[in-house]
């Protein structure tokens, strides 16, 4: 019987996925979810935020990108189930983890608005909301029935007695948080959460990959096959073994090379400028309010009919709307209000008071600086940019308790931070840079920002 569907997918290859033919009439296919409006959405917000009006191949939406993490949902079981059962008694069948495990990646990012982590920040924050958590009431109000009705994916089934539980789904997406109650819930699950919000999962593993190649950076940005190779269920959580910690190493390093080199580019966060000040402008126009009382309006809220509607609003008998659609349609066409004068960088070991650092605080920054301007330039238009990069996960943060070493030597499961390369990782790296809108002072405000943290000047300052 035929019951799956491939489709290919230039980062894994073909990925299978059950579609319905042959199925008991009461039975829900993977496929009739994948179709639903609710996923079919994702195609029409970017993956890649603004960073695909920077790196032209990078133009992928969230669409593939959940189901490439539905497939390793899938290869992260084949590796780790045996693993799982042994380390937790309460462990159900393969089938009901892995369609879990399936349906958390495919289902992952459905909360997202426009922009992806751009919409949380400047919308859904003000509502007390995260894409996750509307993600969340997402899966349990509008795709609950549907995901109770599926009872199998391509590689296993359920048992008869088994059937899959939305709001556990909803639960893997979310974020764990520092007051999350886990002992209610089943420990198979809570170490389930390792492969979903951990310091490798489906999600990344995906996006790391996804990215890297589609934008250029790097056709194998990292040995997906080893770190799945080396990583198992041990009774304390998800754990690798220590032959896989230089692939583990690779990877944390690779995803921190891609927030500095295509998530945080120069000209990208240039044009993150312009478009929170028109969204910031603009968002009363936009949406109706808290997307949980509008969730039939957010459904058809995304990247392509806010660009239509703001390019229309140019031609608008108000004039507040007809201004803003004239500076909307100047970002659509790339036109760039901010330049980049100048970037200093900072990397903080793991002992460094890095909350103490004045990189943390923009508008510390931006104060300071100016003072230490020529009294003719201090009011003069400047955007400080100050972004982080975290290269060595926090494992005593939300991630605390998902990751774990396996020492062969002394087969013990210990702390990953006792992996020596893991451990010599930096903690993080902030970027700082300064934005005008033209380059003629370059060399004044250079040297100002030097004085400021202590970088080079005169002669051996640096315009970069």
């Amino acid at each position: 019987m035929l019951r799956e569907n491939l489709t290919y997918d230039p980062i894994h290859g073909y990925l299978p996925f059950v579609s319905g033919t042959d199925l008991p009439a009461d039975e829900v296919a993977e496929r009739q979810l994948i179709d639903h409006p609710w996923l079919q959405r994702m195609r029409q917000i970017h993956q890649l935020q603004t960073a695909w009006w920077v790196f032209p191949a990078a133009e992928h939406s969230r669409f593939p990108h959940v189901l490439g993490a539905m497939h390793l949902g899938s290869r992260a079981i084949a590796q780790m189930y045996d693993s799982l059962q042994d380390s937790c008694a309460d462990t159900p069948s393969r089938g009901l983890v892995e369609c879990t495990v399936r349906l958390a990646g495919l289902l992952h990012d459905v909360g997202h608005g426009p922009f992806g982590h751009f919409f949380d920040e400047h919308f859904l924050k003000a509502h007390g909301l995260t894409h996750e958590s509307l993600g969340a009431a997402i899966i349990e109000r509008e795709l609950a029935d549907l995901i109770r009705g599926i009872r199998r994916n391509p590689h296993s089934e359920l048992l008869a007695d088994e059937q899959i539980d939305p709001a556990q789904i909803a639960w893997l997406i979310q974020r764990p948080k520092p007051q999350d109650e886990t002992t209610e819930r089943p420990k198979w699950l809570v170490f389930l959460r390792g492969l979903l919000s951990g310091i490798y999962t489906i999600d990344n593993m995906d996006f790391v990959l996804r990215d890297a190649a589609l934008s250029g950076y790097s056709k194998q940005a990292f040995d997906l096959d080893r770190l799945l190779h080396y990583t198992f269920f041990s009774e304390r959580g998800l754990t690798i073994h220590d032959r896989g910690s230089d692939a583990l190493v690779r990877f944390v390093t690779v995803r921190a090379e891609l927030f500095r080199n295509i998530y945080y580019h120069r000209t990208v966060r240039a044009i993150d400028f312009s478009l929170r000040d028109l969204f910031n402008e603009s968002k009363q126009w936009l949406f109706p309010g808290n997307p949980l009382e509008h969730l039939d309006d957010y459904l058809y809220f995304t990247e392509s009919t806010l660009w239509a509607d703001v390019q229309r609003w140019a031609k608008s008998s108000n004039p507040q709307l007809a201004d803003l659609g004239t500076r909307w349609r100047a970002l659509l066409a790339r036109k760039i209000e901010w330049q980049m004068v100048c970037q200093r960088s900072q990397v903080y070991a793991p002992n460094d008071a890095e909350q103490a650092s004045i990189f943390s605080d923009a508008e510390l920054v931006e104060r300071k600086l100016r003072q230490l301007l020529p009294s003719d330039l201090q009011q003069i238009p400047l955007r400080i940019d100050i972004a982080r990069t975290i290269l060595r996960p926090n494992t005593s943060g939300p991630a605390m308790g998902q990751n774990f070493l396996y020492d062969s030597a002394r087969r013990v499961v210990r702390p990953l931070v006792a992996e020596e390369l893991y451990r010599r990782l930096p903690i993080s790296h902030r970027l700082c840079r300064i934005y005008a809108k033209s380059l003629d002072y370059a060399p004044i405000i250079t040297t100002a920002l030097d004085q400021l943290v202590g970088g080079p000047s005169g002669d051996d300052a640096t315009n970069m």
